[in-house]
This record gives C-alpha cells, sequence and structure tokens, in this order.
C-alpha cells in the first residue's frame, strides 16, 4: 500500500462488466498502462479513489499525435511528456478490443496484470467500468 493510502482510509475500487461486480482493487488505486492504437507508444495514468470518484493524479505519454498531445505544463522527461491532471471522474469506461494488447494494471506495490486477467474473459467491445 501507497503512503498516500495508508495516511487515509482507503476507498476499494471496484471493476464490472455489465454491471456485474467482476473484481475488487482494495488497496484504492492503480496505474493503466496501454500502447496507443495509433501511433504504438506507451499511455501511462494513475488513478486513486476518493469517496465517490477517481481522481486521475498523474499521466504521462512517450510521444505526441493522433490526439496524444500533451496540455500545456507537461513536462518531457526520460523521453516521455508528464503532467498532473488532478480530473475527477465518476467512473472510468475501458473498451476491450482484440486489435490492440490489453490494458495493463500495477498495484501501488508493484504487481501488474491485464485486465482480462482480473475481470476475465470478455468478447470484442465490451465496456469496463471502474469506479469507487
Amino acid at each position: 500500500m501507497s503512503a498516500a493510502a495508508r495516511s487515509r482510509d482507503v476507498d476499494p475500487i471496484c471493476f464490472l462488466v455489465a454491471g456485474a461486480l467482476r473484481a475488487i482493487l482494495p488497496e484504492g488505486e492503480f496505474t493503466l498502462e496501454w500502447r496507443h492504437s495509433v501511433q504504438k507508444t506507451r499511455w501511462i495514468e494513475h488513478y486513486r479513489a476518493d469517496g465517490a470518484t477517481l481522481v486521475l493524479d498523474t499521466a504521462s505519454v512517450e510521444g505526441t499525435g493522433a490526439g496524444m498531445e500533451p496540455p500545456a505544463g507537461a513536462i518531457h522527461r526520460d523521453g516521455k511528456w508528464i503532467w498532473n491532471p488532478q480530473t475527477r471522474i465518476p467512473e472510468l469506461r475501458l473498451t476491450h478490443s482484440s486489435y490492440v494488447s490489453d490494458y495493463t494494471l500495477c498495484g501501488p506495490a508493484g504487481g501488474c496484470r491485464t485486465l482480462a486477467s482480473l475481470v476475465g474473459t470478455m468478447p470484442e467491445g465490451t465496456v469496463i467500468t471502474a469506479r469507487p
């Protein structure tokens, strides 16, 4: 568990498919990684639960193009653009596609797994919802 999670009550994050609960992340935070379908560059976002919302704390992308331009204030470091949006959303919706590599979720202690290994097999176009 990260220091941020230890310093507050932890809100678990639920993953639902078609409204059915498929998995719970009790740590209350995760890092989401994927490769852009056109540019093939890596995108990373860190989310944490805060009450009834998810907070996008940090985001980074290895390159630009095809709708991936970093916002004003982003810093280029170690070959990627990094920024801290602090965006609050009620839920995160991810779509399963066989045309790209699966999303990877990493917990605060570093253990990573694919989204499919977390929620189970899914047909093409399935929407996975993450929310506190």
